[in-house]
């Protein structure tokens, strides 16, 4: 295919070209029409060729090119959805996994194995698995002539980390028979001879490269964790792909949280080999020692023979001269009381959590204008600071007011440093500015009380047809307050008024405005009434999406002003307790606002004028609306005794009306969501726990699970994968899944 827009002419002889230009190129314009089409024609008969195959056909094809080689989809998952949609698309992907159809006829042939178990995991959920064939952890008697080495062991205290490993998914002790059944809804059973498990890991892995570490001060100085905010995270393992198809997946290779007496052991290894599995760059972790001027580009690396594996839990351990403990289960670092890192500390470290969501090293698509200007800011950079780039795009701005990639500029921080400033930024009538992380990069703003007469948040004042972007970041120690300049007056130019009407645009994408500002070593936060995002007098739109926020506070005129349209997606507002505000203005009864909720999860009360859509999300905590007859709630959790617009196949009153009267409050009480942690900071922040009613799980519109993970389609992923375990196993085995995480 040529894309060229004169390729059809240059096919012409010259004879023919020289005529046309001497009448001024009608033909020429004529094939350059016909070659659009021709364009066209080519790109739909390439597409057609490639739809042939598994491998680059389009989504569309998937279904078709599966009933050719007998493939039949799940049906208890749910049906396909609209491939026009987006969502449609999404939900089609895990419905019918394109790697799953790419290696059916390879499933078919390995049929009964046990590593194809591990591989249909992956292949049809996504999951990270280790199959496990209970009947090899039954105690039994064994003849003396037929040994099996592998078979469970009798128990040997002398062998601690056997011992730490026992009934986790990698036990190697002898259990007795448990005779119940591994696929029981209610008492899951393991030991038993048909039995076959299938551990499943839902959590993803996120590096954090090259980073400072947090000097606990109120602790002791000598005390640091690897997290910047403070808080306790476990370090978790970097998979390691396996090389054999028939290797059952270990430690190494599955995102598991590093055990301390793994991490001994793993040292013992090095010493010996020079080899290590978890300590390194390109490893788990790895940890430098800065010099006394020290920058993240002057930095020596620790020895791993340095390094002790300790238990550091109540930070009571003192390592000896010249050696520093390290607690891998809680993340934590102790230097000896006579050897501070007078330099500082960087640490490479990988923490886990649900998808891809927040300010974390992961790809995303970036967005920008067509004409605009980028400032890089580093530390091998031309800018340092965040502000040198602020500065130099408004003396720009200055120079060249009327050119209009000057209007539009970005500053991308290049690294994943942590950039301690004071941000009080003034925007120019019809500028854009958007500040974001460089792809696969994790920067950390640090915001300081410098001020004791006034706040120290991230201050944007804005002005009309002003545009804000922030983007990969994570933002801690105090919030964001945006605001729009009230003038006293205003010229009278006509062009400056119909300016100065025109409404702001903010949006905030995968970023992390902690809640609570910061975390205490528990991930209680440490100022849990504030707020993360202020608004001030803004006339315009603010548009949330997959990102972490804590409360939002709405300040506007609900007299002179319009309310503010505020849309959140796929996103988490956390006020840190259900009792306090998740949305609301300080002073006032409700938030001058209209919301757009979806795919949302949220923590805390909602006082607001109105809700014009809310889907697919969980509101735990009141809602009160001033504006009923305005908007509907559709699929969503909402808190008994909310003053809401109309609500469409939500909970509780979905089973309200079902139940009698005498069961109303055992119902509520049953379907109202659990959590395996509401806290930021915990890796299962925010995930349904096990015992969550099947309502909330499957209660969106399209069966997959409310809130915030709504687009991860747990629900069809496990049905999907329930079936193929069913498929592609012996009539004498009975399979079932355990999740980990």
């Amino acid at each position: 295919m040529n894309n060229s827009t004169d390729h059809l002419y240059n096919l012409l002889p010259v004879i023919y070209r020289q005529r046309d230009a001497e009448q001024g190129y009608p033909l020429r314009d004529l094939l350059r029409i016909i070659n659009q089409q021709v364009n066209v024609i080519q790109t739909d008969i390439s597409q057609l060729y490639e739809n042939w195959f598994i491998e680059t056909c389009e989504d569309w094809v998937v279904p078709y090119i599966g009933d050719l080689i007998g493939y039949e989809p799940v049906h208890e998952a749910g049906e396909p959805g609209d491939i026009i949609t987006l969502q449609g698309r999404q939900r089609n992907q895990i419905l019918i996994p394109r790697r799953e159809l790419a290696n059916t006829i390879r499933y078919r042939r390995r049929k009964g194995t046990l590593a194809l178990l591990e591989l249909l995991a992956h292949d049809v959920a996504g999951w990270s698995a280790r199959a496990v064939e209970f009947y090899k952890l039954l105690s039994w008697t064994q003849h003396l002539n037929h040994l099996r080495l592998s078979q469970g062991r009798t128990v040997d205290l002398r062998q601690g980390d056997i011992l730490e490993k026992l009934d986790s998914p990698f036990d190697e002790i002898a259990h007795t028979v448990d005779i119940r059944r591994i696929q029981s809804p209610y008492d899951q059973g393991r030991y038993n001879i048909p039995h076959v498990g299938v551990f499943i890991w839902r959590l993803k892995t996120y590096s954090v490269t090259k980073t400072p570490a947090c000097c606990l001060e109120e602790v002791s100085p000598n005390c640091y964790t690897f997290s910047i905010l403070g808080h306790d995270t476990p370090l978790y393992n970097l998979p390691q792909p396996e090389t054999e198809p028939t290797h059952i997946a270990e430690e190494i290779n599955l995102p598991v949280s590093i055990r301390r007496r793994a991490l001994e052991i793993d040292k013992q290894k090095y010493l010996e080999t020079g080899e290590s599995l978890y300590y390194g760059e390109n490893k788990s972790f790895y940890i430098w020692l800065g010099t006394p001027a020290g920058t993240p580009f002057n930095l020596r690396s620790l020895p791993y023979d340095k390094i002790i594996p300790a238990d550091l839990s109540d930070w009571q351990y003192q390592p000896p001269l010249d050696m520093v403990a390290v607690d891998p289960v809680l993340g934590r670092i102790v230097f000896p009381s006579r050897q501070l890192p007078k330099g500082g500390v960087w640490v490479y470290y990988h923490y886990a959590f649900s998808t891809d969501m927040g300010g974390a090293e992961y790809h995303r698509t970036l967005l920008q204008p067509s004409a605009h200007i980028v400032y890089q800011v580093g530390k091998q950079e031309e800018f340092i600071s965040i502000n040198q780039a602020f500065d130099r795009w408004q003396s720009d701005y200055a120079e060249n007011p009327n050119e209009e990639k000057y209007r539009q500029a970005v500053i991308e921080i290049t690294d994943s440093g942590v950039y301690t400033e004071r941000f009080d930024w003034y925007l120019q009538i019809n500028q854009s500015l958007q500040l974001r992380a460089a792809n696969r990069k994790r920067p950390v703003i640090r915001l300081l009380d410098y001020q004791a007469e006034t706040t120290d948040a991230l201050h944007i004042t804005l002005q009309g047809g002003n545009r804000v972007s922030l983007d990969g970041l994570l933002i801690m120690g105090r919030g964001v307050q945006i605001q729009r300049e009230i003038l006293d007056f205003l010229p009278s130019d006509d062009t400056f008024k119909d300016t100065e009407n025109t409404p702001v645009k903010i949006r905030i994408r995968h970023s992390t405005l902690v809640p609570g500002w910061s975390l205490h070593c528990d991930c209680e936060p440490k100022r849990p009434a504030e707020s993360s995002l202020e608004l001030y007098n803004l006339k315009g739109h603010l548009e949330i999406t997959h990102s972490i926020i804590g409360s939002i506070k709405v300040h506007q005129d609900q007299v002179q002003t319009d309310p503010i349209s505020i849309h959140i997606s796929d996103s988490v507002v956390d006020a840190t307790h259900t009792e306090r505000e998740a949305i609301d203005a300080p002073g006032s009864a409700l938030a001058h606002a209209s919301l757009i909720i979806e795919r949302c999860t949220v923590f805390g009360k909602i006082l607001t004028h109105s809700i014009k859509l809310a889907e697919n999300s969980i509101f735990n905590g009141c809602i009160t609306v001033a504006r009923r007859q305005q908007g509907c709630m559709r699929f969503c959790y909402v808190t008994p005794d909310s003053r809401t617009p109309r609500r469409y196949n939500c909970q509780p009153d979905l089973v309200q009306q079902a139940a009698s009267e005498d069961l109303k409050e055992v119902e509520i009480s049953r379907v109202r969501p659990q959590f395996h942690s509401t806290r930021y900071g915990n890796p299962t922040y925010c995930q349904l726990s096990r015992s969550c009613a099947e309502e909330i799980k499957r209660g969106a519109d399209d069966q997959s699970e409310m809130g915030v993970f709504h687009d991860l389609y747990q629900p069809q992923r496990e049905a999907n994968l329930r079936a193929r375990l069913d498929e592609y196993t012996t009539v004498a085995m009975e399979t079932g899944i355990i999740y980990v995480s």
